[in-house]
């Protein structure tokens, strides 16, 4: 089967591997319809992932339709449509004992520590695999993963209705964010430095953009809040400053919400976050998100679409990757069809 690897650091290819074959009595053999290109995959691609081996196949925003199932497989069929689930935990450490199984001590990821979804048909457990209803679409299914990267940080944050929920970023996480912070109905503020990003966020909800080349950010919010601040914020960027810029935002009694991987300390004195006795909490992956985020897509009150700006046959990744190296700011989100 065909399938695209990231042979090492800067190489990309469309190479020929084996079709997967099922061997446990729960693995599950799907062929592959959809995959969203990550931000993730783009680290593999530079080699700024240290959790890669190479070579690697990538992707991990995946939609199929179940080809082959295992004898005890009783979940799904074939011809169902499915997204995967793409974290693999052994459920016995402190963290899976206490129902956080994405921070697993020994946690993989499908396109990050094993071959992941960018390939004509893969191979994973049946636990992995969550039943789509036919009405949505295959596009659709693959970008419920992306979503509940949105409602695990809404989910941390503990976004409640009528609160003020301010989002670092308008790139494809704070969209994500933005998705789900107004389906739990907040009112949502965002910034980013990209206009069309803004216009986008604008356009699909978002009740104020910030643009932090015009307004200084902190006192924009004050101001739109009458002083109160965010009560939510969601730090989609994860750069130092962003940081600082979210502790400074974020209300009496808030909570910061932290999505970056950045190692560069921030300067954030104590007292910013016992005076407001602030709570700041990481959100990594998802957990148990995927439930929850198909049955808003089921039911219509999320559009993964909406995430969506670019699609290319899997042919052309090269093409994809050329946009996303070149032009990123154009980009929110390209899918890939096989």
């Amino acid at each position: 089967m065909k399938a695209i690897q990231v042979e090492k650091p800067g190489q990309l290819d469309i190479v020929e591997v084996d079709k997967p074959v099922l061997e446990d009595a729960h693995d599950v053999i799907v062929n592959v319809k959809n995959v969203g290109i990550c931000g993730s995959d783009v680290h593999i691609y530079h080699g700024s992932n240290p959790f890669t081996v190479y070579p690697r196949i990538i992707g991990h925003e995946v939609s199929g339709i179940v080809e082959e199932i295992g004898e005890e497989v009783t979940s799904l069929r074939v011809g169902d449509l499915v997204a995967l689930e793409p974290i693999v935990y052994c459920g016995e450490c402190y963290a899976c004992r206490k129902g956080q199984p994405n921070v697993c001590e020994s946690l993989e990821v499908f396109g990050v520590h094993r071959d992941g979804g960018m390939s004509e048909w893969l191979k994973a457990g049946e636990k992995n695999w969550h039943k789509v209803s036919n009405q949505v679409s295959e596009e659709a299914a693959a970008l419920i993963e992306p979503l509940t990267i949105g409602a695990q940080a809404t989910f941390r944050g503990e976004v409640k209705e009528g609160e003020t929920v301010f989002i670092i970023g308008a790139g494809p996480t704070g969209i994500a964010c933005l998705l789900l912070a107004k389906e739990r109905g907040a009112k949502v503020f965002i910034s980013d430095f990209n206009q069309t990003r803004l216009d986008y966020a604008a356009f699909i909800g978002a009740d104020v953009t910030i643009q932090p080349k015009e307004v200084e950010v902190a006192d924009e919010i004050a101001r739109l809040t009458d002083g109160e601040l965010a009560n939510v914020v969601i730090d989609a960027v994860g750069l130092p400053q962003t940081f600082q810029q979210a502790v400074e935002s974020a209300s009496i009694a808030g909570t910061v919400v932290t999505l970056g991987f950045n190692e560069n300390p921030s300067s954030i004195p104590s007292l910013l976050l016992t005076k407001k006795e602030l709570k700041v909490v990481g959100s990594r992956l998802q957990t148990h998100q995927f439930k929850g985020v198909i049955e808003k897509v089921e039911n219509g009150n999320l559009d993964p679409s909406q995430i969506v700006s670019h699609r290319y046959p899997m042919e052309q990744i090269k093409d994809a990757f050329e946009l996303l190296e070149n032009n990123p700011e154009a980009v929110r989100k390209i899918v890939l069809t096989f």
